[in-house]
């Protein structure tokens, strides 16, 4: 018998089956620092302690999508080791802020199961679970992946496909940040003068910078996230694949996208919730990736006068500036787009 794990198939997953994942994972300071150093995220709260004491946190919590990629990273060799893509993301909410010192697990539910018509890939829906060692949650999100099957003709489960939901409700946003003091909250130093009602529904914001991809960087922030999948490591494998080389984890896009975001929305200090997200291309080594987002709603929170929810769309390209905002209408994406993501922010009113 095997000591070492191939990962799992489509064909070994069962509705109803829950996986807990390894390892917990401690989070420090250096982790926030090298998160910072790979993408560059200002977003005054979650670099200066001094600001987010000020206005009432406890100490400096992580960034959000730091949380959420070391939560991902863990379900990675159980779920996704032997994916051909991760496809979509569904009903995320952030529950608690995470803090240096916290530690983070996971837990797994398979919601769903398709196998595809070739019968050499099928799509797996997992409801991922994460939380701090005392058992306070602080993530939850949907997930839908293609996985390869060890043998085509397996059979297989009948298919079931979840009833998923379509945006995070305006009344949940709140939890994950404290009541703030809007006194002590200083605009200069965030690096913008915009709040809530600065921003109108169907806005449009071009960020304008680009950042080019490195090999080594999306290699080392997916090692930061514990993250195991082959097709971002192994060349050697990668190689024989329809790609040919190594495909940068998608969740690399997202915080790159969420950096640039800064530049036109300085005091979205906090992610509360995505609603859906699609990758829609590849992103490899090289390519330049641009951004822009859409204030698709706003609403107000129940018990809040702080803070208020803005509904983001954000598209990244590569190697296209977003001026002209390059998004052809329905599932007809111009080419260059890369990531589509809809989420909730938290901005000072």
């Amino acid at each position: 018998m095997t000591k070492t794990s191939a990962g799992n198939f489509f064909e070994d997953f069962r509705l109803g089956q829950t996986i807990r994942h390894a390892t917990p994972r401690t989070m420090t300071s250096g982790d926030a620092a090298l998160y910072l150093g790979l993408f560059g995220a200002r977003f005054a709260v979650q670099s200066s302690a001094a600001f987010a004491s000020a206005i009432g946190y406890r100490d400096t919590p992580l960034d959000d999508l730091l949380v959420f990629h070391v939560i991902f990273g863990k379900t990675v060799p159980d779920i996704s080791l032997n994916a051909v893509a991760n496809l979509g993301y569904a009903g995320c909410q952030f529950l608690a802020p995470v803090f240096s010192g916290d530690s983070l697990n996971a837990t797994s539910e398979v919601i769903g199961l398709k196998e595809n018509s070739n019968r050499k890939t099928g799509i797996v829906y997992v409801r991922t679970r994460g939380s701090k060692q005392d058992a306070t949650p602080v993530l939850e999100y949907v997930r839908w992946v293609m996985v390869r099957k060890r043998d085509e003709g397996a059979p297989v489960p009948g298919d079931h496909l979840p009833r998923l939901p379509t945006a995070v409700e305006p009344k949940l946003l709140g939890a994950a940040c404290p009541p703030i003091d809007l006194k002590s909250y200083d605009f200069a130093l965030a690096g913008s003068p915009h709040r809530f009602a600065d921003y109108r529904e169907g806005e449009t914001i071009d960020h304008v910078d680009g950042v080019t991809i490195e090999e080594a960087e999306h290699q080392i922030a997916t090692r930061l996230y514990q993250n195991t999948a082959r097709i971002h490591f192994d060349q050697f494998s990668a190689a024989q694949s329809r790609f040919g080389r190594r495909l940068v984890y998608g969740g690399h896009v997202i915080s790159l996208a969420r950096a640039l975001s800064f530049n036109g929305l300085a005091n979205a200090f906090h992610i509360a919730a995505i609603n859906g997200g699609r990758h829609v291309a590849p992103l490899f080594a090289g390519a330049t990736v641009f951004a822009w987002s859409q204030v698709l709603d706003k609403s107000e929170l129940p018990g809040r006068s702080d803070v208020g929810a803005m509904r983001l769309r954000t598209v990244a390209t590569k190697d296209r500036p977003c001026a002209d905002f390059p998004l052809k209408t329905g599932e007809d994406y111009d080419p260059s787009v890369l990531l589509d993501l809809d989420y909730w922010v938290l901005i000072p009113r």
